[in-house]
C-alpha cells in the first residue's frame, strides 16, 4: 500500500513538472513575441495641434504680414495684434480683441535676422514683445560698453521698434525639479519623462552634458539614473537621458514640486504670451511667473540658442532642465537666464513641442483620476480666451515617488510580467521537480534492490 502511494505521488509530480515546462515555455514565447507595454503617452502632434490658445490659430490664419503675435490679457481675454482694419474685424468676429499696431510679424523676423547676422556678443539676448510691438534687445553686466554701442548701432539701423535694455546679472545656463540628477558635468534637474514606445527617457536641457554622460540620483554615484543618448546644444537646448533599466517606473507622468508633492502632466502645448506658468527645479523648488515673449534668442558664453520661451520666472544654478508647465500641460524645460530667486530675473525655456518633434519621442502622461489613461488636453477652440493669469494653477496634485524606477533587484526584474522572467522561473521550478522525482525514484529502486539482494543471500 505504501509503495502504491509513492508511485502515485511520483506520477503526479512528474505530470505537474511536465505541465510546468509547457506553461513556462508558453509564457516565455508570449513575452518574447509581444512588445513591452508602453506607458500612456501623448500622440505625435503638429504645431497647429499643440498651439496654445485661440490667438495662435488666428495669427496663423491671418498671416505674418497682417499680424504681430497674440497674448492673454490680465482679464483672460485673447488679444491679437493686427496691422489692418479687415484683420481687426475678423479677430472681433472670432470673439477676440484686436489691437492695431504698426509693425508686423514679418518686420519682427527681419529685425531678428539682422541681429543674428551681426557679430555675436555673449551676454546678449533678444525677443519679440508682442504687447509693445517691439523687439527687445538685452545686454547683461558682462557686455562691454563698446560692444553695446556697436549693437545699438545695428538696432538703430533696423528702425525705431527695437528697444535696448541693460540687465543686471549674467545670462548663463542654469547648470549646476523636478528631482536633482548629478554627473561629472554638474547638477541639473529632471524635466519630463518621454518614450519612443520601447524605451523611456528623461527630457532635460542639452547643456547639462554631452552624449555618454552618466547620471545619478545621489552624490555617491550609487543610484544610477541613466545615460545621455542624444540632444542639441547650442542652437537648441534639449537632451535625452535613457533610463538605466529602460523604464521610468511608477509615477512617470508626474513632476515633483517639493514636500513630497507632484503635479500630474496630462498634455503638451506651446505657451502664450501673458500666460501664467510654473517651474520646478532641484535648487529653488516651485516658482511661478508669466510668459513675456516667444522665439527668444540668447547668446550664452557656450553658444547661441534660439526659439526659446522668455519668462519672468526666477531660476538658479541646478534648475537647468527642470519642467515648466501650467494646468498640467507641459510647456518647456529650463535653459538659462539672469538673476536669482532673491532679486528676480529673466529665465528662458526650451519649448517641449519642438524637442519632442526633433527627438522623435512622446510625452508620458499621468493616468486619470479613475486610473485610466489621461486624455491629452484638447487644443483650445474658444476664441474668447483662456483663464485669467491669476486663476491659473500648476495642475492636479498627487504624491510623487521620485525619478528612479522601482529597485532593480533580480527578483523585481524576474517578476515583471513584461519580461521573460516569470516563464523562466516556472521552467526552472519544473525542471527541479522533474529531476528531483527521477532522483528519488532511482534512490528508492537502489534501496529495494539492496534489500532484495540481502534477503536472497541470507
Amino acid at each position: 500500500m505504501r509503495h502504491a502511494r509513492r508511485r502515485v505521488v511520483r506520477r503526479v509530480t512528474r505530470l505537474a513538472a511536465v505541465g510546468g515546462l509547457l506553461l513556462g515555455a508558453t509564457m516565455v514565447t508570449h513575452a518574447v513575441a509581444s512588445e513591452p507595454r508602453a506607458p500612456d503617452a501623448v500622440p505625435f502632434a503638429t504645431a497647429e495641434e499643440t498651439a496654445a490658445g485661440p490667438g495662435a490659430g488666428l495669427v496663423s490664419r491671418l498671416g505674418t504680414s497682417r499680424t504681430a503675435g497674440s497674448w492673454i490679457a490680465d482679464d483672460g481675454r485673447t488679444v491679437v495684434a493686427v496691422t489692418d482694419e479687415e484683420a481687426a474685424a475678423e479677430v472681433r468676429g472670432a470673439g477676440a480683441e484686436p489691437k492695431m499696431v504698426r509693425h508686423s510679424m514679418d518686420d519682427f523676423k527681419s529685425a531678428t535676422e539682422t541681429l543674428r547676422s551681426a557679430p555675436r556678443v555673449p551676454g546678449t539676448a533678444w525677443a519679440m514683445d508682442y504687447r509693445t510691438n517691439e523687439v527687445v534687445v538685452r545686454g547683461d553686466s558682462t557686455v562691454s560698453a563698446d560692444d553695446w554701442s556697436e549693437l545699438t548701432e545695428v538696432a538703430d539701423g533696423i528702425g525705431g521698434f527695437v528697444r535696448m535694455e541693460r540687465s543686471e546679472g549674467v545670462f548663463t545656463t542654469r547648470l549646476n525639479g523636478a528631482r536633482p540628477i548629478l554627473s561629472t558635468a554638474g547638477r541639473c534637474s529632471a524635466g519630463f519623462n518621454v518614450t519612443d514606445g520601447e524605451r523611456d527617457f528623461i527630457l532635460t536641457a542639452g547643456h547639462c552634458g554631452p552624449d555618454g554622460s552618466v547620471w545619478f540620483a545621489d552624490g555617491q554615484g550609487r543610484q544610477e539614473v541613466g545615460t545621455t543618448v542624444g540632444g542639441s546644444f547650442p542652437g537648441d537646448d534639449y537632451s535625452l537621458i535613457e533610463y538605466a533599466g529602460g523604464r521610468a517606473g511608477e509615477g512617470a507622468g508626474v513632476v515633483a514640486v517639493g514636500d513630497g508633492k507632484g503635479v500630474r502632466i496630462t498634455g503638451v502645448a506651446d505657451p502664450t504670451v501673458g500666460q501664467r506658468v510654473f517651474r520646478s527645479g532641484s535648487t529653488s523648488g516651485l516658482r511661478d511667473g508669466e510668459v513675456t515673449a516667444l522665439n527668444a534668442t540668447v547668446n550664452y558664453p557656450e553658444g547661441t540658442v534660439s526659439g526659446l520661451i522668455e519668462s519672468d520666472v526666477c531660476a538658479e544654478p541646478g534648475d537647468s532642465g527642470g519642467p515648466m508647465f501650467s494646468e498640467g500641460i507641459a510647456l518647456g524645460v529650463t535653459s538659462g537666464g539672469s538673476g536669482d530667486c532673491r532679486t528676480g530675473g529673466t529665465t528662458y525655456f526650451q519649448p517641449v513641442t519642438k524637442a519632442l518633434a526633433r527627438l522623435g519621442v512622446r510625452l508620458i502622461v499621468a493616468p486619470g483620476a479613475d486610473g485610466g489613461a489621461a486624455a491629452p488636453s484638447p487644443a483650445p477652440s474658444d476664441a474668447r480666451g483662456a483663464a485669467a493669469p491669476d486663476a491659473a494653477s500648476p495642475g492636479s496634485s498627487t504624491p510623487v515617488r521620485g525619478i528612479l524606477p522601482d529597485p532593480s533587484t533580480l527578483l523585481s526584474r524576474l517578476a515583471d510580467p513584461r519580461n521573460v522572467g516569470p516563464g523562466l522561473l516556472v521552467i526552472a521550478g519544473s525542471l527541479v521537480a522533474l529531476v528531483a522525482s527521477r532522483w528519488i525514484r532511482a534512490e528508492q529502486d537502489r534501496r529495494e534492490y539492496r534489500r532484495h539482494y540481502s534477503a536472497s543471500w541470507g
